[in-house]
């Protein structure tokens, strides 16, 4: 049985799960930027301070892009902390104040939600859910390009 876009439901439900495995992970990241965004201190702060508002502020926007996927999926996004922490491969980040240390993180995350968009992207394509494989090409060359600088600027 297909639901009302066209994908058949046991194929959509596997994919809201997928996604709300990625929505807790980028919600995590969210709080993980925002807390290094306000904590960085050092020589690189004022470069730091504003690559993190704009990690956090892009987050911020695939966040609800997935949540509305999930719902175009008729699955259910979650909606709690404690989900979301729950179901994150990525862990919670605390008194981070190092530049250096933050954007090894950063790159960390970055590299855990990307192996996460190749498997949604896998099962959409799997399940001719063309909305999703879009959603996930688009974040994936997005974070191929940001891990690439990133670790660069390692380097």
């Amino acid at each position: 049985m297909k639901n009302l876009i066209g994908i058949d439901q046991g194929k959509a439900k596997v994919l809201t799960s997928e996604l709300n495995q990625l929505l807790a992970d980028y919600q995590v990241f969210y709080q993980n930027l925002r807390g290094f965004h306000w904590n960085i201190k050092g020589r690189e702060f004022f470069e730091l301070h504003l690559k993190f508002e704009e990690f956090y502020n892009d987050a911020v926007i695939k966040i609800d892009e997935i949540a509305e996927r999930i719902l175009t999926l008729e699955g259910e996004p979650l909606h709690t902390f404690t989900a979301y922490v729950s179901h994150a491969d990525i862990k919670e980040e605390k008194g981070i104040t190092n530049g250096i240390e933050g954007v090894e993180i950063v790159v960390k995350n970055f590299a855990t939600i990307i192996l996460k968009e190749r498997e949604i992207l896998t099962l959409a394509a799997e399940a001719d859910d063309e909305g999703t494989v879009a959603l996930m090409s688009d974040y994936i060359s997005q974070t191929e390009k940001t891990l690439w600088m990133l670790n660069s600027y390692l380097q």
